[in-house]
């Protein structure tokens, strides 16, 4: 199952996995929770991500792009067709605008009673000579 692979200050992955549970559950570091993003896509977190007190990783927004939510922890998405009970691999298309969606790593400060999400650089790769790329 192909799915988009999103961990905290790093921008998103696609990686093949074999979709059973505990493979699931190795990428987030527990127990999971869907949380369902459109009738067709699915983001698989850890159900207890903040009471574990994992990093912050991303906020979801709503259709006016404000932050509702807060996701803590590696998370991944993946397919979720009608009238099934199972996950499946994300299309090409679903990759692409995911990988929009969520190229760039967020860091969350708390500021006069809100939470600000800034923007920040994910890691850089690291060359075989040491130089960043």
């Amino acid at each position: 199952m192909q799915v988009l692979v999103i961990e905290p200050e790093r921008r998103p992955k696609v990686r093949d996995i074999d979709g059973s549970l505990k493979s699931m559950q190795e990428i987030v570091g527990g127990l999971i929770q869907p949380i369902y993003l459109d009738d067709s896509v699915a983001l698989i977190c850890n159900d207890e991500g903040k009471l574990m007190n994992l990093p912050a990783n991303r906020g979801l927004r709503d259709k006016d792009r404000q932050i509702y939510d807060i996701v803590f922890g590696t998370f991944f998405l993946c397919g979720t067709p009608a009238d099934s009970d199972h996950f499946t691999s994300l299309t090409p298309e679903q990759i692409e605008q995911y990988q929009k969606l969520f190229y760039t790593p967020e860091t969350f400060l708390g500021m006069d009673g809100h939470i600000v999400c800034i923007p920040m650089e994910a890691d850089r790769e690291v060359a075989s000579d040491g130089r960043h790329i």
